[in-house]
C-alpha cells in the first residue's frame, strides 16, 4: 500500500486528497479556508490589491492534511509516500536573505507589502507596461517564451511596484520566492536562498526565465527597469526543475506536525492549472481548461510539432512546464466566474441593505432570510436564463471585468455591456455574462489554431465544469466543439498527488502516473449546431465591441 497526498492552494482555500498510488482510487479529502482572507484582511478590490498572510498557508496545511488523515482508514499515515504542491500563480513574496517571507519577520506581521501578492493583483499595470516597452527595445526580447506581453499578475511587475510603494519593505527584501516553490522547501527545511529549488512551471511562464539567455535576464536588463532592483538576479537562481523531481523529505518537524512520517517525499511544485491538466490526463491535442474564478488553458506540445514556432499573445510557452519532454503552452482569462460573482453582488446590495436594515424583522430572521435569497441568486438567474432561446439573446458584453489575460495580455481594459434597452432583465444579463465568457474562451482556442497548434478535444476541470451544465452547453455551443468533463472533482489536487507519486519513486513518468491514477471523466457536452452559427454572429459583435472599448475609449 502506498498513497500520497496532493495539495491545491486555490484562491479562497487550500484542498487535500489522499490518493491510493496503485489505482488512483480518492481515499479522504478535506478543504480549509484562509482565515484572514475569508475576513477580508490586506485587501483592497477598489485598488485592484489582493494579498495573502503566509500563515494563512501554513496554519491551512496543517489543519486541512490531519483532518483528511482524520477521514481516512486507521493506519493511512504510516503509508504515506508522496506529497506534492500546487498553488495560484503567479502569487509572489518578497524573502530577507534567509528566504523567509518578509511578513513572518515581526516588524511586517500586518504589512500586506510583505505578505504574498496574489495572481489577481493587477496593483503593478504600469510596472508590466515598463517591462514590455524596454524588452521591445532591448537586444533581446525576454517575453518572447511568454506570449511577447508581459502582463501585471506576474512577478517582476509585482516586485518592482511593491519596492517602488515600500521604502520599508525595500531595506529588508533580499529576493522573492513563489507561492508554489515556497510550500514544498517549507517541508524541506530548503528555504534558504541557495538550497531553494525553483520550479520550471513558475519560473517560465512568469519570471522571464529561458536557457536560450542563460536563466532569468541579465542584471543590467533589471537596473536599466530600476536601479531597485539591482543585487536581485545574483539572489536568485540559474537552474529550475520539472515537477517531477523530488526535493528531499519530511523534516521532524513537519511530519510531526503534518502526522506523517519523514520518509514522505516532496516534489517540486507548480501552478494549479499545470497540474490540474495533468490530473485531467492531458495528452498532445488536448485543450484542458480550469475553469473556476478564472480560467487557465494549457496545452502540451511535441517538441517535433511546436518547432522553432512562438505563439503570441498567450501565457507562455515552456518546455517541461507540465509534462517533462513536451513543451507547455498556457493562456487564460483573467476574469470567469469571479464575473458571475460580481454581478451577484450587485444583485445582492439591495438585500443586505434593505432586509438588513427591516424594523419588521428579527435579527435571527433576516440573517436567515439574507442567507438564503443570497444562495439562491445564480440558481435562480440560471434557471431563467436557460429559458431564454439563443436567438432571443441580444444583448452583448466583454469578459475584461477583472482585465484580460490572454490573448495578449492586458489588465488596464474594462468590462463593457451593450444592447440594453427597458427591457432587459437580470436573467438576460446574466447569460450575456456567461456568453462573454464563452466568447472570451474562443478568442483563446482561435489564437491557438490560427498558429498552427491542433486541437482535437477539449477538458473541462474545476467546479464550474462539473456544477454548472449551462454554462458548459453554452461554452460547447460557441467553441462549436464537444467539452468532456473530467470525473475527479478535485482536478489540481489530483495531479498534485500524480506527481507526488513520480516524486517518490512510484511512477518513472508522469504519463506512467497517469495511466494508472486516471479517472476518466464523468460526461461530455455536445454542441448545437443551431446554436453555434448564432453564436458566431454574436461573437462578431463581441469582437467589434472589444475592438472599440479597447482602441476608442479612455479606461485607464
Amino acid at each position: 500500500m502506498k498513497y500520497v497526498i496532493g495539495l491545491d492552494y486555490g484562491t479562497d482555500s487550500v484542498r487535500a486528497v489522499i490518493v491510493d498510488t496503485a489505482n488512483g482510487k480518492e481515499l479522504a479529502s478535506s478543504v480549509k479556508y484562509y482565515p484572514r482572507w475569508a475576513a477580508g484582511k490586506y485587501c483592497s478590490p477598489q485598488a485592484n490589491r489582493y494579498r495573502q498572510h503566509p500563515l494563512d498557508y501554513i496554519e491551512t496545511l496543517e489543519g486541512v492534511i490531519r483532518e483528511a488523515l482524520a477521514q481516512a482508514p486507521a493506519g493511512t499515515a504510516e503509508h504515506i509516500v508522496g506529497v506534492a504542491f500546487d498553488t495560484t500563480g503567479s502569487t509572489p513574496v518578497l524573502t530577507d536573505s534567509e528566504g523567509t517571507p518578509l511578513a513572518l519577520r515581526p516588524e511586517f506581521a500586518e504589512n500586506p507589502n510583505a505578505m504574498f501578492v496574489l495572481w489577481k493583483d493587477h496593483t503593478a499595470i504600469r510596472e508590466a507596461d515598463e517591462i514590455n516597452a524596454l524588452a521591445k527595445s532591448w537586444q533581446v526580447d525576454y517575453t518572447a517564451y511568454e506570449g511577447g506581453i508581459y502582463s501585471s499578475e506576474w512577478v517582476w511587475a509585482k516586485v518592482l511596484h511593491v519596492l517602488r510603494e515600500d521604502e520599508s519593505i525595500r531595506a529588508k527584501a533580499y529576493g522573492w520566492v513563489e507561492h508554489c516553490d515556497w510550500m514544498s522547501a517549507l517541508l524541506t527545511g530548503t528555504t534558504h536562498p541557495k538550497s531553494l529549488v525553483r520550479s520550471r512551471c513558475a519560473a517560465g511562464h512568469k519570471a522571464l526565465w529561458h536557457p536560450s539567455w542563460g536563466g532569468l535576464p541579465p542584471e543590467e536588463f533589471f537596473t536599466a527597469l530600476d536601479p531597485l532592483l539591482a543585487g536581485f538576479r545574483a539572489h536568485l537562481f540559474e537552474e529550475t526543475s520539472p515537477s517531477d523531481k523530488r526535493i528531499g523529505y519530511l523534516t521532524d518537524e513537519w511530519a510531526k506536525r503534518l502526522g506523517l512520517t519523514t520518509k514522505v517525499a516532496v516534489g517540486v511544485g507548480a501552478f494549479d492549472c499545470h497540474f490540474g491538466a495533468v490530473g485531467a490526463q492531458i495528452s498532445p491535442g488536448a485543450f484542458v481548461r480550469v475553469i473556476g474564478t478564472s480560467t487557465c488553458d494549457v496545452m502540451v506540445v511535441p517538441y517535433e510539432e511546436i518547432g522553432d514556432k512562438l505563439i503570441p499573445g498567450i501565457c507562455g510557452q515552456v518546455d517541461g512546464s507540465v509534462i517533462p519532454g513536451m513543451v507547455g503552452l498556457e493562456a487564460g482569462q483573467s476574469g470567469f466566474g469571479d464575473i458571475y460573482a460580481w454581478f451577484k453582488r450587485i444583485l445582492e446590495w439591495p438585500v443586505h441593505r434593505i432586509i438588513g436594515q427591516s424594523p419588521l424583522l428579527d435579527e435571527a430572521t433576516k440573517k436567515q432570510l439574507i442567507a438564503a435569497t443570497v444562495d439562491s441568486i445564480i440558481p435562480e438567474l440560471t434557471k431563467e436564463a436557460e429559458k431564454i432561446p439563443t436567438e432571443e439573446s441580444i444583448i452583448v458584453a466583454t469578459d475584461w471585468m477583472n482585465g484580460r489575460r490572454t490573448p495578449d495580455a492586458n489588465q488596464s481594459l474594462k468590462g463593457a455591456i451593450t444592447g440594453l434597452t427597458l427591457g432587459s432583465t437580470a436573467p438576460l444579463i446574466f447569460r450575456a455574462l456567461v456568453e462573454a465568457t464563452a466568447f472570451g474562451s474562443k478568442a483563446i482556442v482561435d489564437r491557438f489554431l490560427e498558429n498552427g497548434v491542433a486541437i482535437k478535444e477539449v477538458i473541462g476541470i474545476g467546479g464550474i465544469s462539473l456544477k454548472s451544465p449551462f454554462v458548459m452547453r453554452t461554452l460547447a455551443d460557441v467553441l462549436g466543439m464537444p467539452i468532456k468533463v473530467a470525473r475527479v472533482e478535485q482536478a489540481c489536487a489530483f495531479g498534485s498527488a500524480m506527481f507526488a507519486a513520480v516524486a517518490a519513486g512510484v511512477y518513472p513518468t508522469v504519463e506512467a502516473a497517469q495511466k494508472a491514477m486516471g479517472q476518466g471523466f464523468a460526461f461530455e457536452y455536445t454542441p448545437d449546431e443551431k446554436n453555434h452559427a448564432l453564436y458566431q454572429k454574436l461573437y462578431e459583435k463581441y469582437q467589434a465591441i472589444g475592438h472599440f472599448t479597447e482602441n476608442s475609449l479612455t479606461l485607464k
